[in-house]
C-alpha cells in the first residue's frame, strides 16, 4: 500500500512539473513579423486593382502575423475599396500613431472620414497626413475635394497641384481637378484635364461624363452627345440639357431633356425634374423681362 501511494505521488509530480516550468521559465512566443515580400505582393495587387488577390494574401498574412501594424493598415485600405468606411476608419485609427505607417494611415483615415460625411475631422486628418509626408498624393487629392466642398478654390487648386506632382499626373486627380474647375464655370480649363485623364485611363467613366458636361457648358451640345453608347444616351442627353439650363439656353434645354426622357426605357425622374425646373426658370425670366419692359 505504501508503494502504491508513493507511486501516485511520483506520477502527480511528473504531471505538474512541465506545466510549472512553462509558466515561470519560458517566454510567450511572438507572432512572426510579416515579410517584405508579402507586403510587396499586397501592394502589387492593389496597384493592379486585383483586390480579391490582395484580400487573399492579406488574410493569410493576418493569420500568421496579425499584430503587425502594416497589415492593419492594408486591412483599412481593403475596407475603403469595398466601401466599408467605418471598418476602414477603425483600422486606420488603430495604427495612425505607429511610425511605420503613420502618414499613410492618417491619409486613409481622412478619406474614410470624408466618405462618412465627417468633413471637418477629415480636414484635420488629411492636413496632418500631408504635413507628415508632403508626397502623400492621395491625401492631397482628398484635401482638394474637401476644399471644393467649401468653395475654397484657391486651396483646392494648390492641393490638386501637389497631388498631380506626387502621383505623376494620375488620371483620378486630373479628373478631380477638372471637375473643380468645371464647378467654377471654367469649362475651358476643365476640358484639357478631362482629356488628359482619358488619355491616361480611357475607361475612366467619370472623366468621360465630365468631358461631355464641360462641352455642353460651352454650348457644344452636338459634340457632347456624339458617340454616346445606346445605354448611356439618356444620361448624356440629360446632362447636356442640364448644362443648357445652367447656361440659360432654355429652349435647347427643353429639347435635350425631352429627348432624354424618350431615350430612357421607362420613366426618367431626373430628366423630368430638370425639365420642370427649366420650364419654371424660363417662365420666371419671361415674367421678369415683361415687368422690365412694362417699366
Amino acid at each position: 500500500m505504501i508503494r502504491k501511494s508513493g507511486c501516485c505521488v511520483l506520477l502527480l509530480c511528473a504531471a505538474l512539473a512541465p506545466a510549472q516550468a512553462g509558466i515561470f521559465d519560458s517566454e510567450p512566443k511572438k507572432p512572426p513579423v510579416v515579410s517584405n515580400e508579402t507586403l510587396a505582393q499586397i501592394q502589387s495587387a492593389f496597384d493592379d486593382q486585383r483586390y480579391l488577390d490582395a484580400g487573399r494574401i492579406l488574410d493569410q498574412a493576418l493569420v500568421a502575423s496579425g499584430s503587425d501594424p502594416r497589415l492593419t493598415y492594408w486591412a483599412g485600405e481593403l475596407s475603403l475599396v469595398r466601401g466599408r468606411y467605418q471598418d476602414a476608419l477603425s483600422n486606420f485609427s488603430m495604427v495612425k500613431a505607429d511610425p511605420t505607417v503613420s502618414a499613410k494611415a492618417l491619409g486613409g483615415e481622412g478619406v474614410a472620414l470624408s466618405a462618412l460625411g465627417r468633413s471637418q475631422e477629415a480636414m484635420t486628418s488629411l492636413q496632418a497626413a500631408v504635413a507628415a509626408d508632403p508626397q502623400a498624393w492621395r491625401a492631397w487629392n482628398a484635401l482638394g475635394s474637401e476644399y471644393d466642398r467649401r468653395h475654397d478654390w484657391a486651396n483646392a487648386e494648390i492641393a490638386y497641384g501637389h497631388a498631380l506632382s506626387g502621383s505623376g499626373n494620375a488620371a483620378i486627380v486630373l479628373n478631380n481637378r477638372g471637375f473643380s474647375r468645371l464647378s467654377q464655370k471654367k469649362a475651358d480649363l476643365a476640358i484639357p484635364d478631362f482629356v488628359a485623364a482619358l488619355q491616361k485611363k480611357p475607361d475612366l467613366a467619370p472623366a468621360r461624363n465630365n468631358l461631355r458636361l464641360a462641352m455642353s457648358m460651352q454650348g457644344e451640345y452636338e459634340r457632347a452627345i456624339k458617340g454616346a453608347a445606346a445605354t448611356d444616351q439618356a444620361a448624356v442627353l440629360n446632362n447636356a440639357g442640364f448644362a443648357a439650363m445652367l447656361r440659360g439656353d432654355y429652349a435647347k434645354a427643353k429639347e435635350l431633356l425631352t429627348q432624354a426622357m424618350k431615350a430612357k426605357n421607362g420613366y426618367y425622374a431626373l430628366a423630368a425634374s430638370n425639365l420642370e425646373l427649366t420650364q419654371n426658370l424660363a417662365k420666371g425670366e419671361a415674367g421678369a423681362e415683361g415687368r422690365a419692359n412694362g417699366n
